[in-house]
C-alpha cells in the first residue's frame, strides 16, 4: 500500500515536471513563434487579403471576390509559367543533386583527415554574392562571352551560339551552380553517417564496388538526396533573379510575372493570387518530398 502511494506520488510529481519543461520550452519558443507570427504568417494573410479583392495597387478595397483565382486557373500562359517553373527546378534539382553526390561521397569516403579543409573549398565560391554569381555566369554565356570568344578564336564556330543565353538552358546552368553547396552538405551529413562496418560485411560477402553502393551506400544515404532535393527545389521555383538577369522571355518563371502585377501593372489581387497559388503548389511538392524522406529513413533502418 504504501510503495504504490510512493509511486503514485512520484510518478505525478514526474508528470508535473514534464509539464513544468512543456510550459519551459514554449517559453523559450515563444519570441521565435512570435518573429515567425510577424514575419511569415502575417505577409500570407495580407496577401490572402489581396487576392481576394478588385482593388488596383496597395490599397485595400471592395468586396471579396475569387476572380483573381479564376483567372490564375483559367488564362493558359499563367498555366505555361507554373509548368515551366515546376519544369526548370526539376532539371536543375537533377542537375545539382546529381553533380553533388559525387563530391560529396569523396569527401565522406576518400579525403581522409581533410575533409574540413575540403569542405571548406567546396564552400569558397559560395562566399560571394549571388548577384555576382548569376552576373558572372551572364559573361561567361553571353554573345561575346567566355565561351564564344574561346571557340571562335580557336575556329569551331564562326558566329556566337545564340543558345548559350537568355534561355532556360542558361538559368538551369545558373542555378545548378548557385545551389550546389545546398545539396553537397546534406548528402555529405548522410554518407558520413553511414556505418563503415556495413560496408566491410558486404565486401566479405563478395559484393563489388558497384554492387556494394547500390545495395548499401545508395539506399542508406537516400534521406540526404531527398533533402538535399528539396531544399533546392523549393526557392529555385520562385526564383527572381536568375531568369531576370539570363533568361529573357523564353527563360522567365512565375516569380517574374509576380514581380510585373505588383510593380508594373499594380494589379496586386491578381499578383497576390498567383503568388499563393505557387506556394500552394509547392507546398504539396514538399510534402511529397518529405513522405519520400521519411520512407528513405524506414526502409534504410
Amino acid at each position: 500500500m504504501g510503495k504504490s502511494l510512493i509511486s503514485g506520488f512520484s510518478g505525478g510529481v514526474q508528470v508535473a515536471k514534464a509539464e513544468d519543461g512543456n510550459d519551459a520550452g514554449y517559453l523559450l519558443l515563444s519570441p521565435t513563434l512570435a518573429v515567425m507570427a510577424l514575419t511569415l504568417a502575417a505577409p500570407l494573410a495580407l496577401l490572402f487579403l489581396y487576392s481576394l479583392t478588385r482593388t488596383t495597387g496597395p490599397v485595400l478595397e471592395g468586396g471579396a471576390t475569387l476572380a483573381q483565382y479564376a483567372e490564375v486557373l483559367g488564362r493558359e500562359g499563367y498555366r505555361a509559367l507554373f509548368w515551366r517553373s515546376l519544369d526548370i527546378s526539376a532539371v536543375v534539382t537533377l542537375a545539382t543533386v546529381a553533380l553533388a553526390y559525387p563530391m560529396a561521397y569523396f569527401v565522406a569516403f576518400h579525403a581522409g583527415r581533410r575533409k574540413f579543409l575540403w569542405l571548406i573549398a567546396l564552400t569558397i565560391p559560395f562566399w560571394t554574392s549571388y548577384l555576382l554569381r548569376v552576373f558572372a555566369w551572364k559573361i561567361i554565356l553571353g554573345y561575346g562571352g567566355v565561351i564564344n570568344s574561346a571557340l571562335i578564336s580557336i575556329g569551331l564556330i564562326s558566329a556566337p551560339l545564340e543558345f548559350l543565353l537568355y534561355n532556360p538552358f542558361s538559368v538551369v546552368v545558373t542555378l545548378t551552380h548557385a545551389w550546389a553547396a545546398f545539396a553537397i552538405l546534406p548528402i555529405y551529413v548522410s554518407l558520413e553517417k553511414i556505418d563503415r562496418s556495413l560496408l566491410e560485411a558486404a565486401t566479405d560477402l563478395g559484393d563489388g564496388p558497384l554492387r556494394r553502393f547500390l545495395r548499401i551506400t545508395l539506399p542508406l544515404s537516400m534521406p540526404g538526396v531527398i533533402g538535399a532535393a528539396l531544399l533546392v527545389f523549393v526557392p529555385t521555383t520562385g526564383d527572381y533573379v536568375t531568369p531576370t538577369l539570363v533568361g529573357g522571355p523564353q527563360g522567365a518563371m512565375i516569380a517574374n510575372i509576380i514581380s510585373v502585377q505588383f510593380d508594373r501593372v499594380g494589379n496586386w489581387p491578381l499578383g497576390a493570387a498567383l503568388a499563393l497559388a505557387s506556394m500552394a503548389v509547392v507546398g504539396v511538392l514538399a510534402m511529397l518530398f518529405v513522405a519520400a524522406a521519411r520512407a528513405a529513413a524506414k526502409a534504410a533502418r
